[in-house]
């Protein structure tokens, strides 16, 4: 079969794909402290060319975007130190009372549908004493102990730890260069399409970045404010990790709520904390799911609320919890496509008949 001069680029241009997916997919244990190293590049980039075309040097300018970076996420991480530092004593006084009362009023409830539950408090108070009364060395005894027996997932995450800021670093550096090399294996017959394709998928992303920023900080001042009313001691730094959190999806909301359920039990030691995390927390998740999300994201990059729920879902069951990481961001690129496909569309002899 002899095929076309068109068939035979198109047949090479799958067979390259195909290769590279191939690549990545043989490479992907190596290859994740560079790619999470190219998304945050992607997204830095611009603050370091503001304060290039300000005359600041590269080095600097690129010193300056990374650690302020850093620091950012640093302090999102450490925001988790005074809420475990203030529920550790907490936790160890309540835990026996909180099963005691398990005791007296649960196991009878149980009991009338033939379940018969009864907790071992003397060995609950045993267990709390034993770990939670555990000093600092004690701690970091048992940390290094673990270390040993899981040690190449630790060595792991610190090499990625370690790594992610070196190649953020570099590709910084580089950005502009790689830009132009990039651009130059374009094929020059098709290089306004790629080029003008890639400058509105740029655009569309860099929306999503900015209505994804705006819904973290919305969501950690409700979070905040709305467990401070209900008299919560560690309302603002829990409100606010959860609020931040919400960038990783599932994942962040899961520990946010986590975090209150155990301030709310320990401090109220009563029904009433659950039931305002509940309230809070509910509310919370409705306004960022149902209107926050489609609106401050979905509206920026031209998808209507019912198509950021639909893709949410469809990349969640087809990929799992990296899918919903990568929804709408790939979404938006496929918005972009999806038009240049529908405009060919219209202007193809098929469409005017």
């Amino acid at each position: 079969m002899t095929l076309s001069p068109a068939q035979r680029q198109t047949l090479t241009w799958f067979a390259i794909a195909a290769a590279a997916l191939l690549l990545l997919w043989l490479l992907a244990p190596v290859l994740t402290p560079f790619v999470v190293g190219a998304v945050l590049a992607y997204a830095l980039h611009p603050a370091v060319e503001r304060l290039a075309a300000r005359r600041v040097p590269r080095l600097l300018s690129v010193l300056l975007v990374e650690v302020v970076f850093i620091v950012a996420v640093l302090a999102v991480l450490l925001l988790i130190v005074p809420i475990i530092s203030k529920e550790l004593p907490m936790l160890r006084e309540q835990i026996p009372t909180l099963a005691d009362r398990l005791n007296r009023n649960l196991s009878p409830w149980l009991a009338q549908f033939g379940i018969h539950v009864q907790l071992d408090i003397a060995g609950i108070k045993a267990f709390v004493l034993k770990y939670l009364d555990a000093n600092l060395e004690d701690w970091l005894g048992t940390v290094l102990s673990s270390a040993r027996i899981g040690g190449s997932i630790l060595l792991a995450v610190i090499g990625n730890a370690v790594l992610v800021p070196v190649v953020l670093f570099y590709l910084l550096m580089d950005w502009p260069r790689l830009v132009e090399r990039s651009q130059a294996l374009i094929p020059r017959a098709r290089l306004e399409s790629v080029t003008g394709f890639l400058d509105e998928c740029d655009v569309m992303l860099g929306q999503y970045l900015r209505g994804q920023l705006l819904v973290m900080l919305i969501l950690a001042a409700f979070y905040a404010i709305g467990l401070a009313l209900f008299r919560f001691d560690l309302a603002l730094p829990v409100g606010v990790f959860t609020g931040l959190a919400i960038f990783i999806p599932y994942l962040g909301f899961g520990l946010g709520l986590l975090l209150a359920l155990l301030a709310g039990l320990l401090q109220f030691a009563s029904w009433y904390g659950v039931v305002a995390v509940a309230v809070v927390y509910g509310i919370g998740q409705v306004v960022e799911s149902l209107f926050l999300t489609p609106r401050l994201v979905g509206e920026r990059i031209g998808m209507n609320p019912l198509m950021v729920i639909f893709a949410l879902l469809a990349f969640g069951h087809l990929f799992g919890f990296v899918g919903v990481l990568i929804a709408l961001p790939v979404s938006a690129v496929l918005v972009v496509a999806v038009r240049r496909l529908r405009a060919l569309y219209l202007d193809s002899p098929l469409y005017r008949g």
